[in-house]
Parts: structure tokens; C-alpha cells; sequence
């Protein structure tokens, strides 16, 4: 879905779907509305070298403190060798569906002062996570979806492409097209099994001191 698309009845679903304590869903952007975390990607379609700079453009773009930017990006497209050398280094799940994605992103972080065992920023876990955020907003509105994950093995990743010790690769992120006959909204499909979706209401992640909601 794009945001030229608008707000299709099947966005509408996904945002009323999400609320659990049977109050009117609010009002979501499509965007928000429509994303979910696919495991299956079109093996055939390949993202654009534009697609690629529109989701980092996406990235540049995030706030951080200081204005730090303490983020930085490997990208691989399947048709780019970086793809190939970024999947022999994934484990456990992502080694069966990530490399189906059109384009792999390892998400790295800037930890430390170079030579130190200061902090670059206090707060660099976090601004790459808004930063992270945004590319996957980004790729909603380019018709594409992502899925972040960890399944990889982190030092041979790091050795492969030579990543000083004072930064961290964090994570990876898969993007792509959804695999040919799967919905635009998270229902189940017999290839990829999963719970039902489950959100907090807002009542319980809305904070008050001295409330009794539980929140274990």
C-alpha cells in the first residue's frame, strides 16, 4: 500500500483489530495502521537503487540527541554481492526467510569514543531505533514492508565488513515486497503461521502513579 492508496477498508480493519479493551479505535495514518513485521517476501522482486536512498534519506532525517546521528548502514540488494556476504552470517529463523528479502540492512550503532570506554551518546540505542523507525515508515510508503530481527551471528558480521570496536551492529532489517497472494494486512496465510496480534490498550500503557492496572 502506498499513501496514494488513502485509507482502504483493509487499513481501517488492521487499525480496529489492534484494540483489545473494546473501546473506538483512534484514528490511525495509514501507514501506521496498515504495518506489520512480514517472514515472507516476494523472491522475484528487486528494490531500486532509488527505493534504497529513499530509506536512508529516511534515516538522515531522524532526531537524535545532540544531533549526534550515532547510526550508520550496511545495505545489500539481491542483486548486490553485499546481499550474499550479509546472509551467510544469519542464524536460527532469519537464515530460512531473510534471504527472500530485496534488500538487507544491518543497523549499526556508535558506541563508544573511538579508543575509549566512554559513550558516544547516552542515548544512541535509542536515536538508531527512531532512526530505524522512520526507514520502515519510509518503505510503507514506497509499497514495501520490513522486518527487524537479530538472528545473526554479530562478531563474523562485524569481521566481515571490518566494523571498529566502538561501534555495535544492533540489528538487521529485511525489506521487500509482501510474496505473491498474501494480503496487505497481518492475516494469517497457511506459509506463515502465527498468533493472533495482540496489543495493550492505551489505558494500560498510559502511566498514572498509584493505579492498579498490572502491568507484569
Amino acid at each position: 500500500m502506498t499513501v496514494a492508496d488513502g485509507w482502504p477498508t483493509a487499513a481501517r480493519a488492521s487499525a480496529a483489530a489492534r484494540v483489545d479493551d473494546g473501546a473506538p479505535p483512534p484514528v490511525l495514518h495509514p501507514l501506521l495502521a496498515a504495518r506489520w513485521s512480514p517472514t515472507t517476501f516476494d523472491p522475484s522482486y528487486e528494490v531500486t537503487t532509488a527505493d534504497v536512498d529513499a530509506i536512508l534519506e529516511a534515516a538522515r532525517w531522524a532526531p537524535s540527541a545532540g544531533n549526534s546521528q550515532p547510526w550508520a548502514f550496511i545495505t545489500g540488494r539481491r542483486a548486490d554481492p553485499l546481499h550474499a556476504r550479509l546472509t551467510r552470517h544469519l542464524t536460527g529463523s532469519s537464515a530460512a526467510w531473510a534471504p527472500s528479502a530485496s534488500l538487507l540492512v544491518a543497523n549499526l550503532c556508535h558506541r563508544y569514543v573511538e579508543g575509549t570506554d566512554w559513550e558516544y551518546s547516552e542515548f544512541a540505542h535509542y536515536d538508531l531505533g527512531q532512526a530505524v523507525a522512520h526507514m520502515t515508515f519510509q518503505a510503507q510508503a514506497l509499497g514495501l514492508h520490513a522486518r527487524q530481527f537479530r538472528a545473526f551471528d554479530r562478531a563474523p558480521l562485524a569481521a566481515e565488513f571490518t566494523v571498529p570496536q566502538h561501534w555495535e551492529i544492533t540489528t538487521m532489517s529485511a525489506f521487500g515486497r509482501l510474496s505473491p497472494g498474501l494480503a496487505n494486512i497481518p492475516e494469517p496465510a497457511a506459509t506463515e503461521p502465527r498468533p493472533p496480534r495482540h496489543r495493550r490498550s492505551t489505558r494500560e500503557i498510559r502511566w498514572a502513579a498509584g493505579d492498579s492496572i498490572s502491568r507484569d
